[in-house]
């Protein structure tokens, strides 16, 4: 079974001006596939030292998502505090997400979104709006198993 979490990066959904939509969408897509995972959703704001704390809390997972902040903005930190906390980059992952969602909007050219590894953990930057995430998400649930599996050393399937 794989254990993942999703976390929502976001000040105005995390003060309560509008509801989280995105974290859910995942958890949803997650939960409705056809891969055996534990879900577990958070919801935290923009803040780097917020962020880093709650990724370091879920380093015992398989994968951690995170949705929000990886844009041009000045409070979009997000890839920034992916790439410092983690050992090794998955730049084809990144690539492969930015790629396909160009295809659907020309605006994933802003997306920044990074993709490491922390341990083994596999942690992957999602943009923030909900067409984005669904996107990504559907396109990462056929990698999921193998990646933790490569991960842990038990190569290709």
């Amino acid at each position: 079974m794989l254990t993942i979490a999703v976390i929502t990066i976001s000040d105005r959904g995390f003060k309560g001006e509008y509801p989280d939509k995105s974290g859910p969408a995942i958890i949803s897509l997650l939960k409705n596939a056809k891969v055996e995972c534990d879900v577990t959703g958070e919801l935290i704001s923009d803040d780097k030292e917020l962020i880093k704390k709650t990724l370091a809390k879920h380093l015992n997972k398989d994968y951690i998502f995170t949705t929000g902040g990886t844009g041009i903005s000045s409070r979009d930190v997000t890839p920034e505090v992916t790439s410092s906390m983690c050992e090794r980059e998955l730049p084809g992952v990144s690539d492969y997400l930015r790629t396909e969602s160009l295809k659907e909007t020309p605006f994933a050219v802003f997306s920044r979104a990074f993709c490491g590894i922390k341990g083994n953990t596999i942690i992957v930057n999602f943009p923030g709006s909900v067409k984005a995430v669904t996107l990504c998400t559907r396109l990462m649930i056929p990698l999921l198993e193998h990646g933790k599996a490569m991960l842990s050393g038990k190569g290709h399937e």
